[in-house]
């Protein structure tokens, strides 16, 4: 014991960490001499005449830093991989149009190739600014305007000034028209932009910083614009959203080894022999823990965000941007059917020309039911967008379609009479300008909100979806949202059971609802030298017409009675307005036709799985007039008498809830409630890898806290005092010094002060303290510990002081002090294990009192120490 003392004494001289420290002193007693002078020299040089002022050194590169350059390569191509994820969420505002890919991965692998000729030359700001701008432009012909560029990809005029306006002007663009908004300049420009920004951002700050973590908000922030401008529908979002977060964290790992390789040699002074096969158990022990962290993450990022994402809207800018027409202002189509019948019958509404043999024209498919009229859902008024691209209005049909042609004559409404299913739609008004039309690509209608005017044109092409008779027998009926139906008279369920019947297929309740009313049904339009026919579709018309002696309507009753009763049976049906030619007329088939008022027609479609929406007519025939009335007796007038009025009646008290105000402020709320479900949603589904990140950390700290309360208050007061150098030796850990497990405390502080000057003062003295305090008589007293801790504290600050920020937060979060604690008392447990197994061994062998009193000592020992 002594001789270690004399061996750990600071005035030994021959002790081997005094040396050490003694030419550790006059290595920089050496570097200042050798910066005076230089500063003196320097200082002469520059008072010299006729002497040229010296040239500062250029800054070295970035990838000067020793790394190998397939490191900066992977880093690249992580980072690709990263931005493009974000690029992808731009798929369903360009219908997955190819061009917008070019544009976003184009402008990745630019903005990267930017970010490096910065990083290798150290450009400033504003040079690289001036850089970026300019490759923009010449790049941005071929990436994202190769419609207005020559050849394709050379700079034409209209494509730099495309380029140039789309830097201010193509994010309101893209919000202010209906996926799929095209692929001219005017909208490529932001995946272009967006991703080229990102992509200099985030290359320049991988390459320039040390620390890579900063790289990932451009990253974030791409992924993010990609949503906010993109549409209701998501682009593969847990795909996109694990690999965003597992890539992110593997890259960051990588990154965070390459740094400590770099730096290990250069953290501890006193540079200890390296153990191989140690660092190489660290490495793989490392590399566990971040694979599991990242298959865990994966694996709960996968399996939480379908149950997060369930919600069947989502709000995105273009919503706020333009908000959908107000349905609740437009008048019901439907109402005006008995007036192009009777006024406007021999009115030419439009002339189409190509519309193929039994061509239909629709206005407006009608699905929710009220009691009065049947109308377009206003609920449905966010499907109806600003129309994109005139070209491209509908990416699921493939195959080239039927041009039509429609010239406006005598209609005037908002609704514009199209064909399902158009592909393109180009508009040319009368006025010259051009109007915002609206399109509901679900139920193939569109608006002019600024009304329909006799000169306006336009042109579509459409596709006619033909459906096989065999498919539909086998279908069953498609699962599709509709509104619920609001008074519905009793009569129209009575009527549809009796009706059905025993029909088992989808398809033959269909066809027994359609044709019941086509035989039991008479026509009658209401038109002079008819019979009487009340227009109208309200659920007391409809009474009349499904409870009367003689059913007897035209296509409004009849399509309005069908799709009631089906809706009732659960079946998806809705009303559809429109115009076609009788098949009789002599026009049909014409090159071009006149479509007048007498045109007019509604039908019922109901949607069937897999086949869409077929048309079915419930009408009868025209011919198919009711029975004239039977003769009766004529009998006389009796005198009328005149009742007395009734009474007046009190008016109804309505309850609070019923009230308007109540109504519209249930709204509000649950509008409200909406908007607020979506957040949390989205911030829940966000928050699932920042925790699975902050839990370990936070577990972490409060093992360290947990640590220094016991070794500060357990044991016997050398316990304590022990318990206090360990936990200076436990930052020294945490802070990266490679620390000796073998060497004294004193050896050990010489390495401390030497990674860390700034703790010189008082490391020494702890070592010194706690080997008196252990090894010395008798126990140190309570007020002896708790200033030992003093100077611990002191030590411990003095140290953290010594480093930079990140530096200390990094070691706060650190683990590797645990781990070398748990090790640690792991093998003090075998050793303590092994050596009681002798000892019972020597004690069972019939040796004498004294051996087994030594060997009971013995374990006590090993146990204390």
């Amino acid at each position: 014991m002594s001789a270690r003392k004399r061996a750990e004494n600071p005035a030994n001289p021959g002790n081997p960490g005094n040396s050490a420290t003694a030419e550790s002193a006059a290595r920089k007693n050496a570097r200042r001499s050798s910066a005076r002078g230089k500063r003196r020299s320097d200082a002469s040089d520059a008072k010299a005449p006729g002497q040229a002022r010296p040239v500062a050194p250029r800054t070295p590169s970035a990838f000067a830093s020793g790394r190998a350059p397939w490191h900066f390569g992977v880093d690249a191509a992580v980072l690709i991989i990263l931005l493009g994820l974000g690029v992808l969420g731009f798929g369903p505002t360009f219908g997955h149009d190819p061009r917008y890919l070019v544009a976003g991965f184009g402008g990745i692998v630019v903005g990267l190739l930017v970010a490096a000729a910065g990083a290798h030359w150290r450009l400033g700001l504003i040079t690289m600014t001036g850089l970026a701008f300019t490759v923009y432009m010449l790049l941005g012909s071929a990436l994202a305007a190769s419609g207005e560029a020559i050849a394709g990809f050379l700079p034409s005029l209209a494509s730099l000034r495309g380029l140039l306006l789309g830097i201010m002007l193509s994010w309101k663009q893209l919000l202010t028209l209906a996926p799929p908004v095209g692929t001219s300049v005017d909208v490529l420009v932001v995946p272009y932009l967006a991703s080229f920004v990102a992509a200099i951002v985030a290359g320049t700050l991988a390459w320039r910083l040390r620390r890579a973590y900063w790289a990932m908000l451009p990253v974030l922030a791409l992924f993010l614009t990609s949503i906010l401008f993109g549409t209701t529908v998501l682009f593969m979002p847990v795909l996109r959203g694990s690999l965003l977060s597992v890539g992110a964290i593997s890259w960051l790992a990588y990154r965070r080894e390459m740094e400590r390789r770099e730096t290990a040699g250069s953290i501890s002074a006193n540079a200890p022999v390296q153990d191989t096969a140690a660092a190489r158990t660290s490495m793989l022990r490392r590399i566990g823990m971040a694979a599991g962290v990242i298959l865990v993450a994966g694996v709960l990022t996968m399996a939480a965000a379908p149950v997060l994402t369930t919600s069947t809207s989502r709000e995105v800018l273009r919503d706020s941007v333009i908000p959908p027409p107000d349905l609740h202002n437009l008048p019901s189509p439907l109402t005006k059917f008995r007036d192009y019948v009777k006024n406007e019958k021999d009115t030419v509404l439009f002339t189409v020309d190509g519309l193929p043999k039994d061509g239909r024209i629709r206005v407006a498919a009608l699905d929710s039911y009220d009691g009065v009229v049947f109308n377009v859902d206003p609920n449905s008024s966010a499907s109806f967008s600003p129309v994109g691209d005139p070209k491209a209005l509908s990416q699921a049909v493939s195959g080239t379609g039927t041009d039509v042609g429609v010239d406006i004559d005598g209609y005037n409404s908002v609704w514009i009479p199209n064909m399902a299913v158009a592909q393109s739609l180009s508009y040319k008004s009368a006025t010259g300008s051009t109007p915002t039309l609206y399109l509901n690509k679900e139920s193939s209608s569109a608006l002019n909100l600024s009304g329909l005017a006799k000169g306006d044109s336009y042109s579509m092409n459409v596709n006619i979806p033909e459906v096989a008779g065999n498919k539909l027998a086998a279908s069953d009926f498609g699962s599709v949202r509709l509104p619920k139906l609001e008074n519905v008279p009793q009569v129209v369920t009575t009527k549809a059971n009796d009706i059905v019947g025993q029909a088992d297929t989808p398809l033959k309740r269909v066809q027994a609802l359609e044709g019941a009313l086509q035989r039991e049904g008479k026509f009658s339009n209401g038109l002079e030298g008819q019979t009487p026919s009340t227009s109208g579709h309200s659920a007391a018309r409809i009474t009349k017409l499904l409870s009367g002696k003689e059913m007897v309507g035209d296509d409004e009753q009849y399509a309005t009675a069908m799709v009631l009763m089906a809706r009732q049976l659960g079946i998806p049906a809705r009303v559809v307005m429109g115009f076609y030619l009788d098949e009789k007329d002599p026009n049909n088939g014409a090159s071009k036709v006149q479509i007048k008022g007498a045109d007019v027609h509604a039908w019922v479609e109901v949607n069937f799985a897999g086949e869409g929406w077929v048309p079915f007519n419930p009408t009868p025939d025209k011919d198919h007039i009711p029975n004239p009335p039977e003769p009766q007796d004529a009998s006389k007038p009796k005198p009328q008498v005149l009742q007395p009025p009734p009474p007046p009646q009190e008016p109804a008290d309505l309850p609070p809830d019923s009230a308007p105000d109540a109504l519209d402020t249930d709204g509000k709320k649950n509008n409200q409630a909406g908007i607020l479900g979506t957040i949390l949603t989205i911030v829940g589904v966000a928050s699932i890898p920042i925790l699975l990140i902050v839990l370990p950390l936070l577990l972490i700290v409060l093992l360290k806290s947990r640590r220094r309360k016991n070794r500060l208050t357990l044991g016997l007061p050398t316990d304590r005092v022990s318990g206090g150098w360990y936990e200076v030796m436990s930052l020294a850990t945490d802070l990266g010094a490679g620390m000796d497990s073998n060497a004294t405390r004193r050896e050990t502080a010489v390495a401390l002060y030497g990674a860390f000057p700034a703790s010189q003062s008082t490391t020494a003295v702890l070592a010194e303290r706690a080997d008196a305090a252990i090894f010395g008589p008798g126990q140190p007293s309570e007020e002896e510990v708790a200033t030992y801790w003093q100077g611990v504290d002191a030590s411990v600050k003095d140290m953290t002081g010594s480093v930079g920020f990140w530096k200390r937060q990094r070691a706060k979060f650190s683990p590797r002090s645990l781990l070398v604690d748990a090790k640690a008392k792991a093998k003090r447990r075998t050793a303590f294990t092994r050596g009681r197994t002798d000892d019972d061994l020597g004690l069972r062998s019939g040796a004498g009192q004294e051996p087994k009193l030594a060997a009971l000592a013995k374990i006590f020992r090993k146990g204390a120490q």
